[in-house]
């Protein structure tokens, strides 16, 4: 590992992998209702488990995603500058190529993708590339706060979830084929991104826009920055606990009451995530250092997540849809994180890049890869 190579990136991305699994396999195992009262945490263990994954991972992980991606704009534009390739075009193709595969994510395995979501959004980041640390973190800062309240706004809203919709669900994935639950996520793809580019959507542009400042700024490559301290000094304990109190309605209380506690929370959550995760930021041994940089393959990761889950949950795969606990699914989901962090390792002894993230750089680069631009 390079010396001089930033590891707080590393990290953060290995980190927010789990995450974001803790809380995607529920929508791989359970009903899409799993958001309302008839959510699956009948045992006590699945209770504690729920109340854990609301309070710790809820809308952090995705915040900690984010961010990265910010980061990896500002990244971006660097080595684009270094190799002096125009970098209008080749930010294009990216958030193209995102798009592609988000649609493809989104509709084959996963209806709660973030991929296109990304792409969209980072269509608008694009716009802000040439903005000042200040700027961008005051936008940051004002689409953080926006997303609180939009998402406050949608929970009050009247309505739920058709029963017919959820019968036919329950068919589709208790016996349906390959091109059944293809057909079924295409449909509920295309009602969830829109409402995820309010509820997920906004806040994603925040903290684009709070990752490019960092790098502009250059405190991504300085964990022992002193804001790092601060955020884990002011914005930690508050707001975990904070966290935690939501999640506990949410579980035993009050659930609406609860989500808006949640949602509220999360981005200082997610500040004080980061102070943590810089303090950690120090040069790994040997194994850590491993791990690190398969964290560097977090799309296909990201993505393997949901192939190899959708094949367990599926019925054309394992079929354990609604036939485990939250707890135990939970424990499948990150016993699956782990299997793939090890199969990348392996991946990552004779290739530079994990499958997806060559696939995403051949179509960002196109040209300027082939006369070695790459």
């Amino acid at each position: 590992m390079n010396p001089d190579r930033a590891l707080m990136p590393d990290y953060l991305r290995l980190i927010a992998l789990f995450g974001i699994v803790v809380v995607n396999v529920q929508f791989f195992a359970f009903s899409i209702s799993i958001s309302d009262e008839t959510a699956p945490a009948v045992s006590i263990a699945d209770q504690i488990t729920k109340f854990l994954v609301e309070g710790l991972a809820t809308l952090k992980s995705y915040g900690l995603f984010s961010f990265m991606f910010g980061v990896g704009l500002g990244f971006l534009m660097a080595s684009a500058e270094r190799r002096s390739i125009d970098f209008g075009p080749l930010y294009r193709r990216r958030m193209i190529g995102l798009l592609i595969l988000g649609f493809l994510h989104g509709t084959l395995f996963f209806y709660g993708d973030i991929l296109f979501i990304y792409g969209l959004m980072g269509s608008l980041l694009y716009l802000m590339r040439n903005w000042s640390v200040r700027r961008l973190t005051r936008m940051g800062t004002i689409l953080l706060v926006a997303s609180v309240g939009i998402g406050s706004l949608l929970m009050l809203g009247e309505g739920g979830i058709p029963k017919e919709f959820l019968d036919l669900e329950a068919v589709v994935m208790t016996e349906g084929s390959f091109f059944d639950v293809f057909l079924f996520r295409s449909v509920s793809f295309a009602i969830v991104v829109f409402l995820l580019i309010f509820i997920q959507g906004i806040a994603a542009l925040g903290w684009f826009c709070l990752g490019l400042a960092a790098v502009k700024a250059g405190i991504i490559d300085q964990p022992d920055h002193p804001i790092w301290a601060k955020a884990r000094s002011i914005a930690l304990i508050p707001s975990v606990a904070l966290s935690l109190i939501g999640a506990g309605m949410t579980v035993w209380g009050d659930m609406t009451v609860g989500q808006f506690i949640v949602a509220a929370a999360a981005p200082l959550a997610t500040l004080g995530y980061l102070g943590l995760i810089a303090q950690l930021s120090r040069h790994p041994g040997p194994i850590t250092q491993k791990l690190l940089a398969v964290g560097g393959s977090s799309l296909s990761i990201y993505l393997g997540q949901s192939i190899l889950l959708s094949l367990i949950f599926a019925p054309y795969g394992l079929g354990l849809w609604e036939q485990v606990g939250l707890a135990t699914a939970e424990l499948i989901a990150v016993s699956v994180t782990i299997a793939l962090i090890m199969a990348l390792s392996l991946w990552r002894l004779k290739f530079r890049l994990g499958p997806f993230e060559w696939v995403l750089r051949r179509f960002t680069y196109g040209r300027a890869q082939k006369n070695g631009a790459s």
